[in-house]
């Protein structure tokens, strides 16, 4: 069966991702009964709680928690959760050939002390790591495991300087890449800067610094190190990655310069990225923004560079939702061999404040004498 017609169940799938309404609690008739029959008394303390804590997850408030042995949160902390369903498929890729549906989840936490520092947790599950790798679902490590992927803690020094310091965070957190473009598909959506944004996979920690220069123009630092291996941070024997960025904002456009330089114990290899943006000034035109990325790289082991790059249109305001398309290189690329592009179209649509629908459609170029990969996929996403 070819692909578009296995997609032909995609509407009645669809039908098992929307929300379902369940109680919060259940009722046990029996005993509303006894209780009514009783006649016991009912008044306005009845159902106050008999501990002093205040209620958990809730916002506001600024300074330190007056009450750091309560069982509760504290009152500057805030939870927030995010659930992804995909489904689709991908002809000419085996593993992802048949008509499949993954999901995704996610938990932010975050904790402020003095009103301006944050502390930051993400604890991600899923089983994306089944198919529709475009979607990249599953952030763990296994399948259908709930695992903390990342903890930070950002703070200012003064009213220009930031720092960030984490785990299994990255190290270009505070980078101010020049990209207004938001596709959900995992190979683009870095705009071009794959590399140089410095996101190292299997890194333990993280830090950053970012100075607000003025005029629109920020400049930041970032580092990434195997802090949880036994070769240490910033040593010979180990891996480390810094690098830097200087950015530029104004009201339609903006651009950035990263570097960044993947530092082993037997090569180097710098990265230079490119990115800019422009935003027409109405929206709701049939003008889109305009983002574009070039990134080249320099392994010392290697007399021949390499490149990437990345072109992405949007539309802001196409009836009620966001209309996108783009192409790019699909990594870096040798200048003596032949590059591969992706190229892709999204519509995002918000079926409400905490729904949002978005099918994707792709093509991936593939060697020669080999068919392309051509990806449909519908993503739902929740956040509540």
């Amino acid at each position: 069966m070819k692909l578009f017609q296995r997609l032909l169940v995609a509407p009645a799938a669809l039908g098992l991702l929307a929300p379902i309404s369940a109680n919060a609690t259940e009722i046990n008739l029996n005993a509303v009964s006894d209780y009514s029959g009783n006649q016991s008394e009912v008044d306005s303390n009845t159902f106050k709680s008999s501990s002093n804590n205040k209620p958990t997850l809730i916002s506001g408030g600024e300074g330190l928690v007056s009450s750091p042995d309560s069982d509760s949160f504290s009152e500057t902390t805030t939870a927030s959760f995010s659930a992804d369903f995909a489904i689709g498929a991908v002809e000419g890729l085996a593993a992802e050939d048949a008509v499949q549906a993954v999901y995704g989840f996610q938990i932010d936490l975050n904790t402020s002390f003095t009103g301006s520092d944050s502390l930051d947790v993400s604890i991600d599950a899923g089983n994306g790591g089944n198919g529709l790798s475009e979607f990249a679902l599953n952030e763990g490590t296994a399948d259908d495991v709930l695992v903390v992927d990342g903890i930070s803690y950002t703070f200012p020094v003064g009213e220009k300087l930031t720092f960030s310091v984490g785990n299994d965070s990255a190290g270009s957190a505070l980078y101010s890449t020049a990209c207004v473009y938001g596709t959900p598909s995992d190979t683009l959506d870095d705009c071009g800067n794959a590399n140089s944004a410095m996101d190292s996979t299997g890194t333990a920690t993280a830090f950053g610094a970012s100075y607000d220069i003025g005029g629109g123009f920020t400049a930041a630092f970032g580092y990434e190190g195997d802090g949880d291996g036994t070769n240490g941070l910033v040593t010979k024997e180990g891996s480390d990655t810094y690098g830097g960025q200087l950015s530029y904002a104004a009201d339609s456009y903006g651009a950035s310069l990263t570097y960044a330089n993947y530092n082993t114990s037997t090569t180097d290899t710098v990265y230079w990225g490119l990115n800019g943006y422009w935003t027409p000034a109405e929206t709701g035109t049939i003008v889109p923004s305009v983002s574009v990325g070039v990134e080249t790289g320099n392994p010392d082991n290697s007399a021949i560079d390499t490149r990437h790059y990345f072109v992405g249109l949007q539309w802001d305001e196409v009836g009620p939702g966001t209309f996108g398309a783009a192409l790019g290189t699909q990594q870096h690329y040798a200048s003596n061999v032949t590059e591969y592009y992706m190229y892709e179209a999204f519509y995002s649509y918000p079926v409400n404040d905490g729904m949002t629908i978005t099918p994707l459609i792709y093509v991936k170029e593939t060697a020669a004498n080999t068919d392309d990969q051509t990806g449909i996929m519908v993503k739902t996403s929740f956040s509540f």
